[in-house]
């Protein structure tokens, strides 16, 4: 069973920054593309940001310039950089990955989520 842990959720001020982390694990399971999204309260899910097992990154426009996913295949982990945060970038975040190497459509594993307040 594959199970994704995200950490580095929380409360800041606006123009400040938080790195998000996003460990997989499950026997034999090799991360291919891996992601992020997030849920705005009262919004539905949106992408944030997707990364390829080979590094090929896309960003909403909205992230553009201020977030960074980089990813860590040895450890199968993912992160997002969080740089000059707004206060419209509060949502809960969730991690995502793939067996698939390419980003797909629909990713098949999720994270529970984790917190992001921008305070202004």
């Amino acid at each position: 069973q594959v199970q994704l842990v995200e950490s580095g959720g929380g409360l800041v001020q606006a123009g400040g920054s938080l790195r998000l982390s996003c460990a997989a694990s499950g026997s034999t399971f090799s991360a291919g593309a891996m992601g992020w999204y997030r849920q705005p309260p009262g919004k539905q899910r949106e992408l944030v940001a997707t990364i390829s097992r080979s590094g090929t990154t896309n960003y909403a426009d909205s992230v553009k310039g201020r977030f960074t996913i980089s990813r860590d295949n040895a450890k199968n982990t993912v992160y997002l950089q969080m740089n000059s945060l707004k206060p419209e970038d509060t949502a809960v975040y969730y991690c995502t990955a793939d067996r698939r190497n390419y980003v797909p459509s629909s990713f098949t594993y999720w994270g529970q989520g984790t917190q992001v307040t921008v305070s202004s």
